[in-house]
């Protein structure tokens, strides 16, 4: 009796035991969550480039002008860790204001105020979107 009071516990401890699925946390989820979804703002990943006097943010599907202000160049002195040549575009992650550019201004369309920077990553060193001319 005892030996199959002993076999049934083990039996029940060992279905009750479950290897549960870990899921991954996606850390850039959770931040937009945490933000307050009225405040105006939208939090965009892409690709950003300051050449001159003109600043490009590029995500997947749409391509942004860039407000050049205080908070373009915080952004400009992070992403200049990253960059190879001055045209280097560098992914980052950032809270924007998106709006429509005036009528008479020239430029993209679109444009975005950066509010404020959440990452700056190094760019992928096996991308190979780049066109180079040689002589």
């Amino acid at each position: 009796m005892k030996k199959i009071s002993l076999i049934i516990i083990l039996v029940l401890t060992f279905v009750a035991c479950k290897n549960e699925a870990k899921t991954e946390v996606n850390l850039e989820e959770n931040r937009e969550k945490s933000y307050d979804a009225n405040d105006g703002f939208v939090t965009m990943k892409g690709e950003f480039v300051y050449y001159a006097d003109a600043a490009v943010f590029q995500t997947a599907n749409e391509i942004y002008g860039v407000v050049i202000d205080e908070n373009m160049h915080q952004l400009e002195t992070q992403v200049k860790a990253f960059k190879k040549e001055a045209t280097d575009m560098v992914p980052v992650t950032v809270r924007v204001r998106k709006f429509k550019k005036a009528e008479d201004e020239e430029g993209w369309p679109n444009r975005v105020e950066i509010k404020e920077i959440l990452k700056v990553e190094a760019p992928d060193p096996n991308k190979e979107d780049v066109i180079k001319l040689g002589n």
